[in-house]
């Protein structure tokens, strides 16, 4: 008889009451789910102890960020599997139960990432190269006007760099013998320093389509355009000072000068408020 596959879901929330309802009711109560709620002010604490009373909730004052919530799920969690979610997703065909058999088969693979589809169906990019100097300019210069070139889906499971952490399923020895998730990041880059890490322990990071859930992208853009920007800036600079050669932090730092210079100027000529704002912050957290 086969052993039952025991997996541990982890939904970090901040203020997503419909998007988390909608998130747990695909779900179903298959699996040991952990709801961590950052300090939300929309109920959302409420709706779940009410609606879904087979959740385990833990309840923070404030917003604690994206790793650090994660890491109170994980502490928390029985499963040998642990699949952390975003609440802005819907989960299809028992992609959690696939995610986990793969990992379960694949000894040598630490963390697999599904196939990511937007509402309408179609591939959601969610998979990546780690942000070395040249995928840095790409990501800055290039992608707003040509679309993703960085971030790619497959049709076929292929080993990456990393995986996106809107649905980021890893097996529980890597709590053991990596730790957890980077709580010095806020939002953005936690998933790519955390995949770094595990793949310096010697596991591969594998994306795997088979398993499918429909990102709605809506619960991190909550604070508007200008937050996710910001954390991004600062991300980047903490990656590198964490984990790259230190002649390479004042490069990136030019680029996002430069970057957020040119994005200035456009304000100003466009007269575009959010574009002077947004860059004007960004500008100082490159010069830090």
């Amino acid at each position: 008889m086969e052993k039952e596959i025991k997996i541990s879901i982890i939904i970090p929330s901040w203020n997503t009451k419909g998007l988390l309802r909608n998130c747990l009711k695909s779900l179903g109560s298959s699996y040991e789910i952990i709801v961590v709620d950052n300090g939300s002010t929309d109920g959302s604490p409420v709706m779940v102890e009410k609606e879904f009373p087979h959740v385990l909730l833990i309840k923070n004052k404030k917003n604690l960020g994206f790793g650090a919530a994660n890491n109170q799920g994980m502490k928390r969690a029985k499963g040998d599997y642990l699949l952390l979610l975003n609440s802005d997703t819907i989960v299809k065909d028992k992609a959690p139960l696939l995610m986990a058999k793969y990992l379960k088969e694949y000894k040598e693979v630490g963390v697999v990432g599904c196939q990511l589809l937007n509402k309408d169906g179609s591939l959601q990019p969610s998979a990546g190269p780690f942000p070395g100097l040249k995928i840095a300019l790409i990501m800055l210069f290039l992608e707003h006007w040509f679309g993703d070139l960085v971030r790619s889906s497959f049709k076929t499971a292929k080993e990456v760099d990393w995986v996106m952490g809107a649905a980021f399923m890893l097996r529980r020895e890597i709590l053991e013998k990596v730790g957890f998730m980077d709580e010095g990041l806020f939002m953005y880059m936690d998933e790519v320093e955390y995949s770094l890490r595990i793949k310096k322990a010697g596991y591969k990071v594998v994306f795997y389509p088979r398993a499918q859930i429909i990102h709605l992208w809506e619960g991190s853009s909550r604070t508007g355009r200008t937050d996710p920007i910001l954390n991004i800036y600062r991300g980047l600079i903490y990656f590198y000072k964490k984990h790259y050669p230190q002649w390479q932090l004042p490069i990136l730092r030019l680029m996002l000068k430069l970057k957020a210079g040119l994005s200035y100027f456009l304000g100003l000529i466009l007269h575009n408020n959010y574009l002077k704002t947004t860059y004007a912050q960004a500008l100082k957290i490159a010069n830090r």
